[in-house]
């Protein structure tokens, strides 16, 4: 079974920085890129990256050799990467509503309708 080359490291402490994640898994092989997400507002570390290894096989080790590795006083988090997802967007999926039987008006709206009972007053 072939491992993803790109890796989801997680549990990152905020002050990591990509050139020390370079640094890290340089020990297991080569890397072809590292993405460090930051929070737009901030440009603070969001706890989490992608790094991208040079093959499937250095993937593994990397996985192997680096799942709960301690960085910062936390020990990191190293998974396969899934593929991003389409975002789901509320008018895409009919916020959720699915009626089970198709729409008809309601037939004769405009009728009088007869009451049942006496009249009062009079």
């Amino acid at each position: 079974m072939s491992v993803n080359p790109r890796l989801y490291i997680g549990n990152l402490p905020p002050t990591v920085t990509e050139a020390e994640l370079q640094t890290l898994f340089s020990r297991v092989g080569a890397v072809t890129g590292v993405q460090l997400v930051l929070d737009p507002a901030t440009q603070q570390s969001r706890g989490y990256a992608f790094v991208t290894m040079a093959s499937p096989e250095l993937a593994a080790a990397a996985l192997r050799d680096l799942h709960s590795y301690s960085v910062g006083g936390r020990y990191i988090t190293v998974t396969e990467a899934r593929p991003p997802q389409e975002p789901k967007g509320l008018m895409s999926e009919g916020f959720g509503f699915r009626p089970t039987t198709p729409f008809k008006p309601a037939e004769n709206q405009n009728k009088s309708r007869r009451r049942s009972g006496r009249r009062r007053g009079r």
